[in-house]
């Protein structure tokens, strides 16, 4: 019996867990590790485009939002040593981050775009439309989809 019971209390703590790792409406999660931007990366060097890539990096510098079409709020994010990358959050379709700051710690889930100075990742935010894959942005423990 105690056996039993122990065994439904690890899996049901499993099943809990499952749900930490992928942000959904308003979830909070903890940032994606810092290997996972390994993607990017690789993205970058094969010169890939239209690539879902996640992972996180250190805000170098907020840059003054984008407002022409679509709203969008910039930074630029430190994802390795000599790595950086430029991401474009649409705020017609996601909240901004609010009080981001240079040094801040942001994880991220999106579509990158090669360019030679880096990349640039979209798509951080849910599609209305259901025919793109869902992106997010974290920050101090808040998502921002």
């Amino acid at each position: 019996m105690r056996k039993s019971i122990y065994i439904a209390a690890v899996l049901g703590l499993a099943y809990l867990l499952s749900y930490v790792s992928e942000p959904s409406d308003g979830a909070l999660v903890s940032p994606a590790p810092a290997s996972s931007s390994e993607q990017v990366m690789q993205a970058y060097e094969n010169r890939q485009s239209d690539v879902q890539v996640r992972g996180q990096g250190t805000v170098l510098k907020v840059l003054p939002d984008d407002t022409k079409g679509s709203r969008h709020q910039k930074f630029i994010l430190r994802i390795a040593e000599g790595h950086t990358l430029l991401v474009a959050h649409n705020i017609d379709l996601a909240p901004r981050i609010p009080q981001l700051r240079e040094g801040d710690l942001v994880g991220f889930n999106g579509e990158y775009e090669w360019n030679n100075r880096g990349g640039v990742l979209h798509w951080t935010h849910h599609d209305p439309g259901n025919k793109h894959a869902d992106g997010w942005l974290t920050h101090n423990g808040k998502t921002y989809q």
